[in-house]
């Protein structure tokens, strides 16, 4: 593997990482990931060649590592990867020209130009001096003129996402934009659209707790069943009420399963039953009917038996009277 860039001796040389590498791509970039980059552009001054074992062993970092390190890197335009080897991008010379690609990205001064009032402008410059320190990345200013476009957000709402992500200490693009694609999925535009938004979650938080409890997952829950309970809770609109009446009848079953309480929530939904008295009526009346087919099949099945007992009798007399005539002969 072929490495290029300027060489100078290495006494006097020094390896320069653009500012717009700190702003705009460190806070995505895995930490050995970090040292590949860093590694190589210190050895791209040189034109050395130098091989992907001698580079995994010099960063003590396992080779499929280095090989996945070098494939990121290049699909996020770090490097650019030739024939022969790798080329270390001009970072500088690369966000200069996404800048100004035409309806595609919008600089800072493009997006306080066209942005649709004062109040958006402001809001982007909020962010920027609360979650930023006051040096966002250019490329920041596009993305969220783009994602205030497609997800329709108004400012309070993109101030409360950054903040939402920046307190969490994970102020990285494919997590924001994740946390705002859940947020309009959920239907939030305005600010009062984010506060119901949380309390259905909050509510989502403690019904999960309560049902984890009531089941002895004192571990927690998995991904899965906690997709369920989301599921029955969102989109079912159930509440604990009506889940309870699910979770009594666990005790109905040897080793019952998310999957159990799930089919049962589900038929009840299919049944549009809303309300914990419509569920409760429903299965009075199915234990009803499973009574009176249980009395009905009794019943059934004495009939049956009886009816088998005079048939038997019947040809008891016949082979009888058979025997007898056969002694009067």
């Amino acid at each position: 593997m072929k490495l290029e860039q300027n060489e100078k001796p290495l006494l006097f040389s020094e390896t320069t990482i653009p500012d717009i590498f700190f702003s705009e791509y460190l806070s995505d970039l895995p930490g050995d990931y970090l040292k590949i980059y860093l590694y190589i552009s210190f050895l791209s001054k040189y034109g050395k060649d130098i091989k992907l074992n001698d580079l995994s062993k010099k960063l003590n970092i396992p080779l499929k590592t280095i090989n996945d390190g070098l494939k990121y890197l290049e699909e996020n335009n770090l490097i650019l990867k030739k024939t022969n080897g790798y080329i270390i991008k001009d970072l500088q010379e690369f966000t200069l020209h996404n800048l100004y690609t035409p309806n595609l990205t919008m600089s800072k001064e493009k997006v306080e130009q066209t942005s649709k009032n004062k109040s958006r402008a402001k809001a982007i410059e909020h962010i920027n001096n609360m979650y930023f320190q006051g040096i966002m990345g250019p490329s920041w200013y596009n993305d969220i003129d783009l994602w205030f476009k497609k997800f329709d957000f108004d400012e309070q709402v993109m101030i409360a996402l950054f903040d939402y992500c920046y307190n969490r200490g994970a102020m990285h693009k494919k997590y924001v934009q994740t946390v705002a694609e859940a947020w309009a999925s959920n239907k939030v535009k305005t600010w009062n659209d984010l506060d119901q938004y949380y309390e259905k979650q909050e509510t989502l938080n403690k019904y999960k707790k309560t049902i984890a409890k009531k089941l002895g997952k004192y571990g927690g829950l998995t991904e899965y069943e906690e997709a369920y309970i989301q599921n029955w809770v969102l989109n079912f609109g159930y509440d604990m009420n009506v889940i309870e009446l699910a979770l009594k009848r666990t005790t109905l079953k040897q080793n019952p399963t998310f999957e159990y309480i799930n089919s049962l929530i589900t038929d009840w939904h299919d049944r549009n039953l809303k309300t914990p008295a419509e569920v409760t009526e429903f299965l009075e009346q199915r234990k009803k009917q499973e009574k009176s087919t249980k009395e009905l099949k009794a019943k059934t099945n004495k009939k049956s038996n009886y009816e088998q007992r005079t048939y038997d009798n019947l040809d008891f007399l016949y082979a009888n009277k058979a025997s007898e005539g056969g002694s009067n002969v």
